[in-house]
């Protein structure tokens, strides 16, 4: 396994290993598995489009990975990943490990390598998924150059690692003749978002410090350590509330539902509390990478849990 700690050579390929942040991916992967549990639902285990599920698989890796290219040049020429002052993993560009014209070249081939494996989208869901991803990959770089700064990088955290990827990629893995609005894929996508947002919480929290005499002014600096806190622990409630309402609305035994759901809630909620307590007790430093990790780690586990209580209990109509 590559490490950090390594002697990384310039521009190789271990240094775009490292700037891709593998660790990072489930966050792409969770709102996509969600949105291919409602698919299945919604058409049958027949009717579901493979291609499609992969191919939105596929795209929410490469615009991650986009992202975090994005994040590394940027704060880089922003002075923001300063060595000495730096919390979180080491970054490429900082390192020296990627050069910047280099990284400028990288991030227009992802871009476009993002762009090509979503293209044919086109043929599954219309030629709106052509705005859907040019929307994406704006708002990929508007993240990091302008959203971020202004406490508004949670927005869009739930509205592109939530409501987006789940809502779409349910739309195009379903046949076109139900391809319809749906209140309640929406709002499972809101629900997806609030639990990845947790992980943007945990960034933010740990460099809270470092932002604050930056200028760079997130949420967590707005609302204070403890708020950050609190928020973190029940982001995660308030989307069990929401998929608990959907369960109970769309399914057909609701007290039979409303029990699995709960049991199965509970595999999510043991790890998620464990990893609160231990954000609370380490409060400041380095050692939070070790609950970004934790993070990471819980929202797969909700991904495969809501994926399963989606299959299970949720019966549209």
């Amino acid at each position: 396994m590559i490490s950090e700690d390594d002697n990384i050579k310039t521009n190789s390929l271990e240094a775009w290993v490292l700037a891709a942040r593998p660790k990072t991916l489930t966050g792409a992967s969770v709102p996509v598995m969600i949105g291919v549990a409602l698919a299945i639902k919604t058409a049958g285990w027949g009717s579901i489009g493979i291609i499609p599920a992969v191919l939105c698989f596929l795209f929410a890796f490469m615009m991650q990975i986009d992202s975090n290219l994005i994040n590394d040049y940027f704060d880089c020429i922003h002075g923001n990943d300063d060595s000495a002052t730096r919390l979180g993993p080491k970054r490429a560009c900082a390192e020296g490990w990627i050069t910047l014209p280099v990284m400028r070249r990288g991030l227009v081939i992802v871009s476009a390598v993002a762009c090509l494996i979503g293209l044919p989208l086109i043929w599954f869901g219309g030629w709106e998924m052509v705005m859907v991803g040019a929307v994406c990959v704006l708002f990929a770089f508007l993240y990091t150059t302008f959203f971020s700064y202004r406490g508004l990088g949670d927005a869009l955290v739930l509205v592109f690692f939530g409501i987006v990827p789940v809502y779409f990629t349910w739309y195009v893995c379903i046949p076109q003749a139900l391809q319809y609005f749906n209140i309640f894929v929406l709002l499972a996508g809101v629900a997806c978002g609030l639990v990845i947002d947790t992980l943007l919480l945990v960034n933010n929290y740990r460099d809270r410090d470092n932002d604050r005499a930056d200028g760079k002014i997130t949420l967590v600096v707005r609302i204070g350590e403890r708020r950050t806190e609190q928020l973190y622990l029940y982001l995660p409630n308030v989307a069990e509330i929401i998929l608990f309402t959907i369960v109970l609305l769309n399914g057909s035994k609701p007290f039979l539902s409303a029990a699995i759901f709960v049991v199965l809630s509970v595999l999510y909620f043991i790890p998620h509390t464990k990893t609160t307590n231990k954000l609370v007790a380490i409060n400041r430093g380095k050692a939070l990478n070790m609950v970004l990790g934790m993070t990471a780690r819980d929202m797969f586990i909700f991904g495969v849990v809501t994926a399963i209580q989606i299959i299970l209990l949720y019966n549209p109509v």
